[in-house]
């Protein structure tokens, strides 16, 4: 990495004075969530924790993907950051299911569907998935999957520290075959049942696609800034290569042109036809202010901002750009969540859609998963000991083993 590329493998990054973050965070967010529940409305509450529910649930799906891409695929670049990432996608389980309980006892303020009465024709051919048992049931399974897969995931990966057995790489193959299919399934499932569910007339068979890409998109600056930090202040400063920083920033790349490709193609889909199921939901989103953040902030901001910037191959390897790239990504999902939830309780403008209560609440989910997750970190080897590809991940070359001759050989 050249000397104006501020290399990551330099040290001298302090980060004591940030150890009280998640807690600051906590703390903050808590006070303003509060103030609204106890001065405020208690559907705006429940709608700001959704949105910071569906924000924080991206990053720990995105993830739980990468960490099954790396063992479908058999990558040696993505091993000294696959911890980190498994870490992150255990958040789904006891964490993510506690922060869901608000959304789970205020459902009624949340989604109308489930007070109407009686259920309308759009309603009706959306059963069994649109009724009350129906979407209990179907978040009680869903965190189920997710708990289990990247339990067992994890569960393998420490294994694989202990004993560096192959059973341990064939179980987590396993586990990720098995487990992408039911990726795709529940993060589908969960899209429509908690974002999709809040206009339960509106059709669309890009919705869960769209929420995949954007999952993954803001996970791979997130595993960036992460890895960058904990190469820095010493745990990862022997393991992570430049390659690593390369490759993440290529598939960061890679997944903004996804992402656009997959929210133009259901505008033009739903454009195009031209059916009042489907059009009420983006002529909504139209109206007001909403109308500039679709047009201008999310296009120029979400697509032409990271676009433009990750182009150049030597940028993704420039901290003064990523790192606050990564930030930009933050905000720009944040907005991207905010313009998919607000406008079914605001529709007139986002400046009215209660901003500081959706930004408390995402701080309040920061600080608690932060929290988790350094526990998480602090509690096992930040990078797996003894991956098979950990050699290849540090450039270097084992001559293999020496074969003892067979006694037929040996004749």
């Amino acid at each position: 990495m050249s000397s104006n590329s501020h290399s990551a493998a330099a040290s001298g990054l302090d980060l004591s004075r940030w150890r009280n973050l998640p807690v600051i965070l906590m703390v903050a967010g808590a006070m303003g969530a509060g103030a609204c529940l106890a001065f405020g409305s208690v559907k705006q509450f429940a709608y700001s924790w959704l949105l910071a529910f569906m924000f924080s649930l991206s990053f720990c799906l995105g993830a739980w993907f990468l960490v099954m891409v790396h063992h479908l695929f058999d990558a040696s670049w993505s091993v000294p950051t696959r911890r980190l990432c498994e870490h992150l996608a255990c958040l789904l389980g006891p964490a993510m299911i506690l922060l869901f309980l608000p959304i789970a006892i205020t459902a009624k303020s949340i989604y109308p569907w489930m007070t109407l009465v009686p259920p309308d024709h759009a309603l009706k051919a959306k059963y069994p998935l649109f009724t009350m048992p129906g979407y209990y049931v179907t978040m009680a399974v869903l965190f189920g999957i997710w708990w289990l897969y990247t339990n067992r995931l994890r569960h393998w990966s420490l294994r694989q520290d202990e004993t560096g057995s192959a059973e341990c790489t064939r179980r987590m193959r396993f586990y990720a075959a098995s487990g992408v299919a039911l990726f795709a399934l529940t993060l589908t499932l969960a899209a429509i049942v908690l974002m999709k569910g809040l206009m339960s007339e509106w059709y669309s068979t890009m919705y869960g696609v769209w929420y995949f890409a954007a999952s993954v998109w803001v996970t791979l600056p997130t595993v960036y800034v992460i890895t960058l930090i904990l190469q820095r202040t010493g745990p990862l400063r022997n393991v992570v290569r430049e390659n690593t920083y390369y490759m993440i920033g290529s598939l960061f790349l890679a997944f903004t042109v996804f992402w656009a490709y997959i929210s133009f193609s259901q505008y033009f889909v739903v454009w195009n036809a031209n059916m009042p199921e489907e059009t009420f939901w983006y002529v909504l989103r139209e109206k007001g202010s909403w109308d500039y953040v679709g047009k201008y902030v999310i296009i120029f901001g979400h697509f032409f901002v990271p676009f433009l910037m990750l182009l150049r191959i030597d940028w993704k390897l420039r901290l003064d750009t990523m790192l606050p790239l990564a930030a930009w990504a933050w905000l720009m999902h944040f907005v991207d969540i905010e313009f998919q939830i607000m406008p079914s309780l605001h529709p007139d403008s986002i400046l009215t859609s209660g901003l500081l209560v959706d930004f408390a609440c995402v701080l309040f989910f920061t600080g608690v998963l932060m929290k988790v997750f350094i526990v998480s970190l602090n509690r096992h080897p930040v990078y797996p000991l003894k991956d098979p590809r950990m050699s290849e991940a540090l450039g270097l070359y084992v001559p293999p083993a020496a074969r003892s001759a067979t006694p037929e050989e040996a004749k």
